[in-house]
């Protein structure tokens, strides 16, 4: 009789584990990892890893006018880093783009305006573009990056000294850390923090 009630239980755990272990590979079959590392949420959630839109990699930017007027002072910022209210803003502000005049034609304004918020965080099928979207309080359009509320939360636990480092010198500098960010990969296995 002790035999049995010791052998069932044991039977009973291993179905379990049998069970378990079958219906796994179908639960994260999506690329989703079971462990997490840092602060992502959803390690392996990317287009590069499982091919579908609803991964973690942001569309790169396209718009050959964009590419060119944007790309000569800054780091290309991918539309899906900001809600379309807050391309707006930051187009409608060309004359004071963050203490610089850009000096843009109305035609060239025009084409970067509707490229930005066609392509805006929130019209994104990413995950992360669309947490950045879900991060910010609808009536707010943060025209940083480095304000959103996603970005902050992801960025932590890094000193603030850090980004004062030479080879990095801004948080907005997302090209000094993120050695895939220009493809729109932000993955935590594609971060190297330069140490001076």
């Amino acid at each position: 009789m002790k035999i049995k009630k010791f052998i069932l239980p044991l039977l009973s755990a291993g179905a379990l584990v049998a069970a378990m272990t079958a219906f796994a590979p179908a639960v994260f079959a999506d690329g989703y990892e079971r462990g997490e590392r840092g602060d992502s949420e959803e390690r392996g959630e990317s287009e590069g890893r499982n091919g579908r839109n609803g991964g973690r990699i942001i569309p790169p930017a396209d718009n050959a006018a964009y590419k060119q007027e944007c790309s000569s002072c800054h780091f290309l910022y991918q539309p899906g880093l900001l809600p379309a209210r807050s391309w707006e803003a930051v187009m409608g502000a060309t004359g004071k783009h963050f203490g610089e005049d850009l000096a843009l034609d109305e035609a060239t304004v025009k084409e970067l305006l509707a490229y930005l918020t066609a392509n805006g965080a929130d019209k994104q099928t990413n995950r992360r573009s669309t947490r950045i979207a879900a991060s910010i309080d609808s009536s707010s359009a943060p025209t940083r990056i480095t304000e959103v509320p996603y970005m902050v939360k992801e960025h932590r636990k890094i000193k603030k000294e850090t980004f004062s480092r030479p080879s990095i010198k801004t948080f907005s500098n997302c090209g000094a850390c993120h050695t895939k960010g220009a493809e729109g990969n932000f993955e935590e296995d594609f971060v190297k923090i330069p140490k001076n």
